[in-house]
């Protein structure tokens, strides 16, 4: 069921609470108290993918709850290798109250994601991205992100995290884009990346965004905006995919979650899991 919030609580904050009220306890087996962090990690990814001409740097934090990984992503350097290795034998209910929210949005997804696997989720529809180099499996994933991508015919979608493989994937689908990215710049084929994400989503008649936006804190504000307007939101996500899917209906309209591991860490297949809202 979505989140209920009220007009002081986030988004995060109304799954944070159902989790620490015991509704997941369940499906889970085990209530926030008794379940524990046995492992957590820091990833660090530098990619520029054989082609292209820009590259990128990817920074996860990642904590492990039973059989399944949560995640969060997070600037490069923000988050300390020590912060990551406190957490481990910590319970989920002491680091749903940890003062990193990173920690916080990889604990909840990794309980949310052992509560109800994706795998075993019945509105997921599985999606292989094939073995392959590391753009071909990045042109893959973002191909099944474009095609979950919700746009009026001849409208334009406010693309929030600037994924090149992504803008190529709209672009071949005839989808007209505004790139938004806190880091600014310009995508791979030069357009200027708008910097402020209510200038992009103000300009759009969808939006779609990584996320990321839910550990840096401008999910809530984006969220917001989309259903003010009623604009169709679609997620992509590694960071919070379990998160996200419980705000599936409002004001998630459709999400690919991907848990980890995510399809940069193999060139052997890896598995995305689509969810949408109202399409058959």
């Amino acid at each position: 069921m979505p989140a209920a919030v009220t007009p002081n609580t986030s988004f995060l904050d109304a799954v944070v609470q159902r989790a620490l009220d015991g509704e997941f306890a369940v499906a889970a087996g085990t209530d926030p108290s008794e379940a524990h962090a046995a492992v957590g990690f820091l990833t660090v990814q530098a990619a520029k993918h054989t082609g292209r001409s820009t590259g990128y740097v990817n920074t996860v934090v990642s904590v492990r709850v039973g059989a399944a990984v949560g995640s969060c992503a997070v600037e490069p350097g923000a988050v300390d290798e020590k912060v990551v290795q406190d957490a481990v034998g910590r319970s989920v209910r002491e680091l749903l109250a940890h003062p990193e929210p990173a920690v916080r949005v990889a604990a909840l997804d990794a309980y949310l994601a052992f509560a109800a696997p994706h795998a075993t989720d019945p509105r997921a529809r599985q999606v292989v991205v094939p073995a392959g180099s590391s753009l071909e499996k990045s042109m893959a994933r973002a191909r099944a992100v474009a095609a979950l991508t919700r746009v009026p015919d001849g409208g334009r979608v406010a693309v929030i995290g600037v994924v090149n493989s992504l803008l190529s994937a709209l672009r071949e689908r005839g989808i007209d884009y505004v790139p938004c990215d806190l880091k600014g710049g310009r995508t791979e084929w030069g357009e200027p990346v708008v910097d402020d994400y209510a200038r992009a989503v103000a300009d759009a008649d969808a939006v779609v965004a990584s996320g990321m936006v839910l550990g840096n804190g401008t999910f809530d504000d984006i969220a917001d905006r989309c259903l003010h307007r009623n604009l169709p939101l679609t997620m992509f996500a590694q960071t919070g995919a379990a998160v996200l899917r419980e705000l599936l209906g409002a004001p998630v309209q459709a999400l690919s979650a991907e848990p980890y591991p995510f399809f940069w860490l193999t060139g052997d297949s890896s598995t995305l899991y689509s969810y949408e809202v109202g399409r058959t």
